[in-house]
């Protein structure tokens, strides 16, 4: 493992030099972390030149095994592109993943999935009536910015104090996944409800001696709240309303398509989701234009097809 090991830094190396994230780099180090310790486990251990494409299919159905295909598809990318830079450091000869069809992935799972206002209605009312004051305006708060600005998990979690401009109205994100800061205006309720957390936080951070705590949203305990409590506490939210199937990405995926839905352009768009790249952004027009199927409907090759078809075509 300690070759392994030494060639991952290497590797890494390469993705910082690129500008790529902390967290995409971390993501990649624990894949191939979970690989080179499979690789490990066999019996006789292969030495690294001589790990094959028949190695490679049986750890790919280990590691595939009760995961979606795109799961499946992620990590066969990031193992092929390790397989290049092996061949490039001269380790292997050839890249025995280049030329492995990965499964194919149905686009219309691609396509991002919003939640409706009944829902979003039901999630905001259940956490409104949170038995506990604090839990009470803080998720509230987590809810609306979440749903407000499309920020992400992670993005949430690592906002500090000082990241509220309450004069503009801006939050300031630091978008680690893209490696640049955005200032997101947020809208009137959203100041509000901050605005009505900030005192709830102050209260908690004094009572439990934390008062110099930089974080924007705090545990019970005073300390930042961590993504994965985040996560944890929608899952509990998402149970209680009924709608268990509820997720946070879909607060970010809702806030695009229902700014684009009331004729925000795209590019202003891009800009509050941090998007590096505005094909990104475009998979959203597919699920917020309400008009799509009605403008489909009344598009002249549906006459012509009729016509085709009374042809016996």
């Amino acid at each position: 493992m300690r070759r392994w090991d030494l060639l991952v830094d290497r590797y890494l190396e390469e993705y910082e030099a690129a500008g790529r994230s902390l967290e995409t780099r971390a993501a990649i180090r624990r894949e191939l972390g979970r690989c080179g310790w499979w690789l490990k486990g066999r019996r006789p251990r292969p030495r690294l030149e001589d790990v094959g494409s028949d190695l490679l299919i049986e750890y790919l159905q280990h590691r595939g095994a009760f995961r979606s295909k795109s799961t499946l598809a992620a990590v066969m990318s990031q193992l092929r592109c390790w397989g290049e830079f092996l061949v490039r450091e001269g380790v292997w000869s050839s890249n025995p993943l280049r030329w492995l069809r990965g499964p194919k992935l149905d686009s219309r799972s691609r396509v991002p999935r919003r939640i409706s206002e009944q829902v979003l209605q039901a999630v905001l009312q259940t956490a409104a009536t949170s038995r506990y004051g604090y839990h009470r305006w803080a998720w509230m708060t987590l809810l609306v910015v979440f749903y407000g600005t499309g920020a992400r998990r992670g993005e949430v979690s690592r906002l500090d104090l000082s990241d509220w401009d309450r004069e503009e109205g801006l939050l300031l994100i630091d978008g680690r996944k893209t490696g640049r800061e955005r200032r997101v205006p947020v809208a009137d309720l959203v100041r509000r409800c901050l605005e009505g957390y900030l005192p709830q936080r102050h209260n908690l951070l004094e009572s439990v001696g934390r008062i110099e705590e930089p974080a924007l949203f705090v545990s019970k305990n005073g300390t930042r709240l961590s993504p994965h409590a985040i996560s944890h506490g929608m899952q509990s939210l998402a149970k209680r309303s009924g709608h268990e199937q509820v997720t946070l990405h879909q607060f970010r995926h809702s806030c695009a398509s229902d700014l684009l839905e009331n004729g925000v352009h795209i590019a202003e768009v891009q800009k509050v989701l941090g998007h590096q790249r505005i094909e990104t952004t475009v998979r959203y027009l597919h699920v917020a234009d309400p008009q799509l199927h009605a403008s489909v409907a009344r598009h002249p090759i549906n006459a012509m097809l009729s016509t085709a078809t009374e042809g016996g075509c």
